[in-house]
Formats: structure tokens, sequence, C-alpha cells
């Protein structure tokens, strides 16, 4: 047997197995015009998920006698509308279903990377499917696609709220005064242009770490019970860890959410 047969034979390599797992379900000709085919299907069930659960839970509210599912959703209102109440200045009717729906969101799509690492591409390799990545936050796509909607909606209501003249002069006169206009033109831009970049990053890099690991852990198993063992355990105390670590990231995006359109809704003067 020739030494390319022995290695198809006994499996992928650490480097092809992590390649493998790290490459998206991808259509397109390349360049911006490609679509993570993967990536917009768990995105949409996982918002299908979530309209569900509202539907429904929103038929079976009760003030008598709340199921144990309607106080978990409404312990998670009001968790979200005490950090609105801390954080954004006035009121604004659309910043409650925002947040909450931000929060909710990029949870479940945190969570996917909670199970087992080759439980779904396994199964997709079976009807065809050679390429699958099922955490919708471990691609670029996702977490700038959200992270770029919540700048639309920081442009939007800083003109809204300040006035096209307002949001130029913040940046002709922040943070420095009329005396240095153009540096103060290059210090805004950057820091606006950091707030959209801040949110995806910050989401993509933790989410795309704990997956990385995940795929680590996978490769120490193996036919010894001796490797199986390490991986269980290791597999287990990780995946404990990441729950906290996949609400945290699912908190910080709603907090930053907040905290940028509340940025958006103060005077030139407050700013």
């Amino acid at each position: 047997m020739s030494s390319s047969t022995a290695s198809e034979a006994s499996g992928p390599t650490s480097v092809e197995y992590i390649q493998h797992h790290l490459q998206n379900n991808s259509i397109g000709e390349g360049g911006f015009w490609v679509l993570n085919l993967d990536t917009l299907i768990y995105s949409w069930l996982l918002a299908g998920v979530l309209m569900y659960i509202a539907y429904t839970m929103g038929k079976k509210m009760t003030a008598d006698t709340p199921s144990g599912g309607q106080n978990v959703l409404e312990a998670i209102v009001e968790f979200v509308q005490q950090q609105i109440k801390d954080i954004f200045p006035g009121s604004n009717p659309l910043i409650g279903p925002l947040a909450l729906t931000i929060f909710m969101w990029v949870f479940l799509m945190n969570a996917m990377d909670l199970l087992p690492v080759d439980l779904l591409p396994q199964l997709g390799q079976l009807v065809g499917i050679h390429y699958m990545k099922v955490v919708p936050t471990t691609d670029l796509s996702t977490t700038f696609a959200l992270a770029l909607s919540v700048f639309a909606l920081i442009i939007y209501y800083n003109i809204k709220i300040k006035g096209p003249i307002g949001y130029l002069k913040m940046f002709l006169f922040h943070p420095f005064g009329k005396y240095l206009i153009p540096v103060n033109i290059i210090m805004t831009t950057i820091e606006e242009v950091a707030k959209p970049v801040s949110l995806g990053l910050r989401l993509f890099g933790n989410m795309f770490a704990g997956e990385l690991i995940f795929m680590l852990i996978a490769l120490l198993g193996g036919a010894s019970l001796y490797g199986l063992l390490p991986q269980i355990a290791l597999g287990t105390l990780w995946a404990i860890f990441h729950i906290l670590v996949i609400s945290l990231q699912a908190f910080i995006f709603m907090l930053l959410t907040i905290v940028y359109l509340g940025m958006a809704h103060q005077d030139i003067e407050e700013h």
C-alpha cells in the first residue's frame, strides 16, 4: 500500500480535520458574492425558533398561574429592561425589542457551539453535504452583518436627533474644538468606525476561539479508551465554562448596542 493510500485509510490529519470543520458550505464566484449557505440556514432556523417561542409563550401567558417558561421569559425581559433603564437616555420604543432580540438571537447562535462538534457535520456527510459550519457567530459574515445593522441605526439616530448639521459638527468640533478640525475629523471617524468593528470582531473572535478548542478536544479521542476518557472529561468541562462565554458574548453585544444607540440619542453638547 502506498503512503498516500495509507494516509487516506487512517483518516484526515489534525490540520485537515480542523480545516475541514472551518470550511463553510458556500456558493458563488468568490469575494463579496460568496454566500455561506450553512450560516444563512442556521441563522434563519434559529430566528424561526425564537419567533416560535415568542409566539407560543405570548399566547399562553397568564397573570394568575405563570408557567416555568413564562417566568424565565419574564426574567429575561426584566433583565433587558433594567439594562436599558440604567444606560439609555430618554425613551425609544424600538430599543427594548431590539435589545431583547439581539440578546436572544445571538445567544441561540452561540449555543450551537455546545452541540458535539462532529454531530451535524457527520449527519450532513450522510446526505452528501461535505462542508458544514453550524455556529453562525463563528462566521465574520454574521457578526459583521449584525454590527453593521446596529451601525446603520447609530447613523440614523445621530442624524435624526442631532440633525444633519449637528451630526456634521460632531465630526468637525469633537473632541478638541474648532481649532483642530482636521484632527477632529480623523479622530471622530476612527471612533465611529471602531463601533461596528469592535462589535463584529469581539463576538467572532470569542466564538471562533471557543469552537477551535472544541475541535482540539475532539482530536484527543480515538479507538483507545485512554484517549476517549480525557476527551469526554475535557469536553464536558469546557462546555460548562463555555455556557458562560456564550451568555456573556450575547450580553456584551446587546449592552454595547444600547450604549452606542444611547450616545446617538445625545445632543451634540452632551456628546
